[in-house]
């Protein structure tokens, strides 16, 4: 990427047919290019106004290219604090991009994937945790994903790890002062105290760098509906979905595949999957989407069991109940019959009494669910990037093994080395410290135009 401040361009809204598409412009020649690229319906209209000024966008010798709109926004108060104009056209591919070749033409060099951001970031606008956050925000699914990218646009991750960081000082110049010191300073005290504190930021930073709350909030949670055939699985998933989406026979087996369908449940999105029933069998379709229905069970954040309420437990449900564990909800189907289910003989998990068939009962299923996905993912910043994952991780793991040396009765400046690593890669989430190949790893990732 050029290092050059030059004026870049680019298409910076989504391709294909829409209501409008803008062309994006950023650098020292952004106004010149638009007042020669742009010319006002008003010729009393003044583009330096930060307003949106009606017009055509001009090709060649005063031909028109689109009827548009244009803004201008001078530096350094815009988002690359770079001199930004903005060219809305009509949507579709034409109109666009016949004024972005205008606007080359007249000098802008085309913008690489990021650059717009990246020249935020150079420019002291944002640091590495909140350009990444504008991607996160962009892909964004459902709201849960979305107030997690905008807390950290808004500088939550980056708060979080500047605070962790002074804290980190603040007891390396507690050490140092007992070991400059050691007739006025009680080096026992000050390693129990810091060896207390270590404990504790280490317990923070891995409440934030949960690998599954974090794949959760960027793809969405894993909900397989399992148990054996003909126990309603299919109907229970058309009612939480609201939608006749598997099909729903008498015949047992009519399930072969996985049936997946999203939506949306607390501002989270929920993959939500049909598997064929489990049971042993002499077919051999069967028996392959048997294994992957056990597959889909494997992967899950949730798994919701269902069981006939009409009918005594089977040996293969019994053989489904010997394999549950946290991650399991029991949905208890076809309440609406006569009860022949010993409840008794059920593990001790959450379970639902429903009808799939009228949607009696659904709602609370649900309720469930919902509380489910939401158990240990409150509102607090956490980390969502791969990359700000393994460098809080490991931050974590090193703060724990300081606090076991200081425990085993080493000194306190025998840890102090590590605890300026954890800086290091703290301050490495943020960008303070990243090097030039990590900066344009993460920047090669963006789209054009952002």
């Amino acid at each position: 990427m050029s290092g050059e401040r030059d004026t870049i361009a680019a298409i910076s809204t989504a391709p294909g047919a829409g209501g409008i598409a803008i062309v994006r412009l950023s650098g020292p020649r952004a106004e010149a290019i638009l007042r020669a690229a742009f010319r006002p319906a008003n010729d009393k209209a003044d583009l330096s106004g930060r307003r949106l000024t009606y017009g055509a966008a001009g090709g060649e010798e005063g031909a028109a290219i689109d009827e548009a709109m244009a803004v201008l926004v001078r530096a350094p108060y815009t988002f690359t604090r770079e001199g930004v104009a903005e060219i809305p056209c009509h949507g579709g591919s034409a109109c666009a991009s016949a004024v972005l070749r205008r606007v080359l033409l007249l000098g802008a060099r085309a913008a690489e994937p990021g650059e717009f951001t990246r020249r935020a970031y150079e420019n002291g606008r944002v640091d590495l945790s909140r350009a990444e956050a504008v991607m996160q925000l962009v892909g964004a699914q459902g709201e849960a994903a979305r107030r997690a990218a905008l807390r950290q646009m808004r500088g939550g991750v980056a708060s979080f790890v500047e605070g962790a960081v002074q804290r980190l000082t603040d007891m390396l110049s507690r050490i140092q002062a007992a070991v400059d010191f050691p007739e006025e300073v009680d080096e026992a005290a000050v390693a129990a105290q810091v060896r207390a504190e270590l404990e504790e930021l280490a317990g923070q930073i891995e409440r934030r760098a949960d690998p599954k709350r974090a794949r959760m909030l960027r793809e969405g949670a894993s909900v397989v509906l399992c148990g054996r055939p003909n126990v309603g699985k299919s109907s229970l998933m058309n009612a939480l979905l609201s939608a006749e989406r598997a099909i729903v026979t008498d015949i047992p087996g009519t399930t072969r595949d996985v049936l997946s369908e999203r939506f949306t449940l607390g501002g989270k999105v929920v993959r939500l999957s049909d598997t064929a029933g489990i049971r042993a069998s002499g077919d051999a379709i069967e028996r392959m989407g048997v294994e992957r229905a056990r597959s889909e069970v494997e992967a899950a954040d949730v798994a919701l069991l269902v069981l006939d309420m009409s009918q005594p437990l089977t040996d293969e449900d019994r053989a489904l109940l010997a394999k549950v564990d946290e991650r399991y909800l029991l949905c208890l189907n076809k309440r609406d019959l006569p009860e022949a289910l010993d409840e008794a003989a059920l593990p001790d998990l959450p379970a639902v009494r429903l009808c799939a068939r009228t949607g009696e009962g659904v709602e609370g299923r649900l309720a469930r669910l919902e509380e489910r996905l939401g158990a240990g993912g409150g509102e607090e910043e956490c980390f969502t990037v791969e990359r700000q994952l393994r460098l809080a991780r490991e931050a974590a793991a090193t703060l724990r093994g300081c606090a076991q040396a200081l425990g085993d009765g080493f000194s306190p400046d025998v840890v102090a080395p590590d605890m300026l690593r954890v800086c290091e890669l703290l301050d490495n989430v943020t960008g303070r410290d990243a090097s030039e190949e990590v900066i344009s790893a993460i920047f090669a990732n963006f789209c054009v135009g952002k």
